[in-house]
């Protein structure tokens, strides 16, 4: 963890907004002027700064939505839900800055904020009386004998799936150089802490604290009796072969990145040399994270009595 300072050259964030709803512009115009007021330099994806239609007198510089688009910056920050932010993430990681995200989707889970807290978000940026957190990534790799395909990287999760709705998608499992289990599927995911919440939890693996090290292993809909989640270390090399004689599959990262995957080829996940970084404004226990946006029933909790 690190918190920034307020030495140093000239301020700048980029922006980055969900425009396919129309009401995003309002609160996006709201951050462009309070940033502006407060001297800090505000830069805009060309394909959104249309869709803001920001009154110039903001200043607002369009950039392409490259990794170019985010170096230097102090901060990208998010309107929009976790699908915005993991697009956000595409720029913000190779240019190693941090994401601030205010939810403006539905469950918002990797924002920070709501918007009921956008004010107290700018005012925390402006004053930057916030701290940044790293989360693990994934690195990921398709190969056909040794011959690489194509590699890619997620935040939330890596998943092997079938391409097409029926069948059965053939798989062995390996972990650390070593076959774990056989077994028909509709894929395999391999998910960081971050991503437990996400689509490794629908498919039936277990929340973890994003502090924890290690990575979570979870089939989906496999037809084996040995074929729970699992949780590996963070060290570990978890591979997916696909049977040769059977249908290929798809490498999906985020659900934003695919690598087609054919048969008889593997993939190999392993943590990524580079995290994402994210803004935190306190230091609230996850567990209140986790009651808020699955709005889980506490009442009647007591607590312990000093």
């Amino acid at each position: 963890m690190s918190t920034p300072t307020p030495s140093g050259p000239p301020r700048e964030v980029l922006l980055v907004v969900h425009t396919g709803r129309a009401e995003n512009a309002e609160p996006a115009k709201r951050v462009a002027a309070r940033l502006t007021a407060a001297g800090i330099g505000l830069r805009v994806l060309v394909e959104e700064n249309e869709d803001l239609a920001l009154p110039s007198v903001l200043g607002a510089h369009p950039v392409d939505a490259s990794p170019a688009a985010a170096a230097g910056a102090e901060l990208v920050l998010v309107l929009g839900g976790d699908g915005t932010l993991l697009r956000a993430a595409e720029i913000a990681r190779p240019a190693r800055v941090p994401v601030l995200g205010i939810n403006l989707g539905r469950v918002g889970f990797l924002a920070e904020a709501d918007p009921d807290d956008l004010e107290a978000a700018l005012d925390a940026v402006v004053n930057t009386e916030y701290r940044v957190e790293e989360r693990m990534t994934l690195d990921a790799v398709v190969t056909l004998d040794d011959v690489v395909l194509g590699r890619s990287w997620a935040l939330n999760e890596a998943s092997v799936e079938k391409r097409s709705r029926g069948g059965i998608l053939e798989v062995v499992l390996e972990v650390d150089g070593r076959p774990l289990s056989g077994f028909g599927c509709d894929g395999v995911l391999v998910s960081t802490p971050t991503g437990s919440t996400a689509y490794a939890f629908s498919a039936g693996g277990p929340v973890m604290w994003p502090d924890t090290e290690a990575l979570l292993v979870v089939p989906s809909n496999a037809h084996a009796l040995f074929a729970g989640p699992l949780v590996v270390s963070p060290h570990s090399v978890v591979a997916v072969e696909i049977d040769a004689n059977g249908p290929g599959a798809v490498l999906s990262c985020d659900s934003r990145r695919t690598v087609a995957v054919p048969a008889g080829a593997r993939v190999e996940v392993v943590r990524g040399e580079t995290p994402v970084r994210l803004v935190r404004f306190d230091n609230a226990p996850f567990t209140d994270r986790l009651v808020g946006k699955f709005n889980l029933p506490v009442q009647g909790w007591r607590g312990k009595h000093h």
